[in-house]
């Protein structure tokens, strides 16, 4: 595997370097691997590199100059298109398609996570704060480590119409709390 030297340790899986991957293919059995290749490229890169956003124009995976080969502006679409219909991605900018907000995890998942560290580190009955569910010290190495505010509180909606929750809203933010159940 090679290491993408402008961001960091991440490392590129190998069929980034096969020249057809950036060639939307015609065959539907062949495309729907691909652009399934691509959702957990964009997916694990994100994930990795804690970035929330992808920028169309600054994103690197489009382009790999070491072979020389680039996904069109049309076929960027296909891929992003694909990757929001999985539920991982939502356009910040529907009417445009230059920012999509990448959803480490779905809400779904979430909730499950939130839930699970809730059960294992004994905050069932007790309260936390939303900062310390994205930025907290317990919260190391958790999926929802340094995710988006948004995509967390959505999370605990889900868990709070399932009643495993309730949120507590504060002056700020940072003062929201959070009971489990």
């Amino acid at each position: 595997m090679a290491t993408m030297a402008t961001h960091g340790d991440f490392e590129l899986p190998d069929f980034y370097y096969f020249p057809p991957f950036f060639t939307i293919q015609p065959v539907l059995s062949t495309r729907e691997k691909q652009l399934g290749q691509w959702r957990e490229l964009i997916l694990k890169y994100h994930t990795d590199l804690k970035i929330k956003t992808l920028i169309l124009h600054e994103c690197p995976l489009f382009s790999n100059p070491t072979i020389q080969r680039s996904l069109s502006p049309a076929e960027i679409q296909v891929v992003l298109s694909d990757f929001i219909s999985s539920g991982h991605g939502e356009w910040e900018d529907p009417a445009q398609k230059t920012r999509c907000k990448i959803l480490w995890r779905k809400p779904d998942q979430l909730a499950s996570d939130l839930y699970e560290w809730a059960v294992k580190n004994g905050y069932l009955g007790s309260v936390c704060t939303l900062y310390e569910l994205h930025s907290g010290e317990d919260v190391n190495g958790m999926s929802f480590q340094g995710a988006d505010e948004e995509l967390i509180r959505r999370a605990l909606k889900i868990l709070e119409d399932q009643g495993k929750c309730t949120l507590f809203r504060g002056d700020t933010s940072e003062e929201d709390g959070i009971k489990f159940f």
